[in-house]
């Protein structure tokens, strides 16, 4: 059956109403809904409270754990911040406005700009304490010990624990056996800790900037800024001062996921056809999809896992504080970004001071492999906000609408089959239930 429908997609309040016209459709929607999740745009300080009540200090990192809690390296403000799922605030380990090296627990404990930081299964956090070249670990009590490092002295060498040395450490994360991962920006190396405390480079060779691709150390990286590590042990790096997004597998083999290394700019595509600007930030999620804190664009981007890169939020080259749905929001340098189970994002808005939060809208997967008719039946792929349900209604005229099924959105999105009728126009719509 040939496939015909209209030539594009209207919405109308949550409800995406989706037609086929010569095996193609067309899309205006956008897929996440930026707001004010903490913070108050524009304005520094040390507040806890409940969202815009609260006040950050250069907010440098985000990462959320498997209850919905964020986790801040305010860095400004040399303190860890927690943001529960209520948008309340409050301060975890450090003191605001006063730098250290203790390890202690609480407002005894100090950092010296906390760069970035990630979460284990335990609720542990490790942060890269940027100035004091250290790895610091904070328990679920506020208890505060270095992980690695020693404090306030450079170096390179690898190591147990304190035999370790850092050159201003800047991005960390810990995979599902505890291995911490850690972007040391001065070195231009990825280096990785065991959970015995032990340190090794995992790529990249000390003092030798560069972009080339290769396994340990005969890869470069030029100022690699955060890091995130998938399930299966994969690390991706913000390479920031080449402009791209590096992967590294467990064998510590180092490819270039998207951009060219010494070419900024802006533009969405595959491969070595994308540009970032400096982008700071990554976060993977559990289907291997990456979003980027394209931070001089001032825009979130993701890099689906067949390497298709979109911009998803903000408009490259304009700065602002705007809440809004896709290229209407507006960040200004969004440094981090992290993603919750149910595909919630939170963007560490960094000279903002506050912490902003995209909700997945309901949407129609717009591509051929996921809008096909076969054997008579219409073959679409949903994707939205995960556990939602979803009904999937159909009409001829646009006046009469029959339900044809409910369902519940996963993570990874609904794939839905309905049978054509022959020789009539027919319009598909989906709606979150009430």
């Amino acid at each position: 059956m040939k496939m015909k429908t209209q030539n594009h997609i209207i919405l109308a309040s949550a409800i995406f109403f989706a037609a086929l016209a010569s095996g193609r459709a067309q899309s205006t929607y956008t897929p996440y809904a930026f707001t004010n999740f903490a913070g108050l745009p524009g304005v520094a300080g040390t507040n806890d409270g409940t969202g815009s009540a609260a006040r950050f200090n250069d907010a440098g990192s985000v990462a959320v754990d498997g209850a919905g809690n964020v986790y801040v390296a305010d860095f400004g403000n040399h303190t860890v911040r927690k943001i529960t799922t209520a948008r309340a605030v409050t301060t975890l380990a450090g003191l605001g406005g006063t730098a250290g090296t203790n390890d202690d627990t609480g407002s005894a404990a100090r950092f010296n700009g906390p760069a970035t930081l990630d979460v284990d299964s335990n609720g542990n956090v490790y942060v890269a304490d940027f100035y004091n070249n250290t790895i610091r670990k904070v328990t679920p009590a506020g208890v505060v010990t270095t992980l690695a490092g020693a404090a306030l002295v450079s170096g390179t060498t690898d190591g147990p624990g304190s035999v370790a040395r850092f050159n201003n450490p800047i991005g960390v994360a810990v995979d599902s056996a505890t291995n911490v991962y850690v972007g040391d920006y001065g070195n231009h190396t990825i280096r990785k800790i065991t959970p015995a405390g032990e340190v090794t480079t995992l790529a990249g060779s000390a003092g030798q900037p560069g972009s080339a691709n290769g396994t340990g150390n005969a890869a470069q990286f030029n100022g690699p800024h955060h890091v995130r590590v998938d399930g299966a042990g994969n690390v991706y790096v913000a390479d920031t001062g080449n402009h791209t997004i590096r992967k590294i597998t467990p064998a510590g083999m180092v490819t270039t996921l998207a951009g060219s290394a010494g070419r900024p700019g802006s533009a969405d595509g595959t491969g070595s056809v994308v540009r970032f600007r400096e982008p700071f930030g990554v976060a993977v999620n559990s289907d291997g999809t990456v979003y980027v804190a394209d931070t001089f664009n001032h825009t979130i981007r993701r890099i689906k896992p067949d390497g298709a890169v979109t911009t998803l939020a903000g408009r490259a080259g304009q700065v602002g504080s705007v809440n809004g749905t896709g290229s209407t929001a507006r960040f200004n340098e969004p440094i981090s970004v992290a993603i919750d189970s149910t595909g919630n994002i939170y963007v560490a808005d960094y000279l903002n001071n506050r912490i902003t939060k995209g909700t997945p809208l309901l949407q129609f997967e717009m591509s051929t492999s996921n809008l096909t008719v076969s054997n008579g039946l219409f073959q679409m792929r949903l994707i939205g906000p995960s556990g939602s349900n979803v009904v999937v209604e159909a009409s001829v005229d646009f006046a009469a609408w029959t339900a044809i099924q409910t369902n519940a959105l996963s993570p990874f999105g609904l794939d839905v089959s309905v049978p054509l009728i022959t020789n009539q126009n027919q319009v598909f719509r989906a709606r979150l239930a009430p």
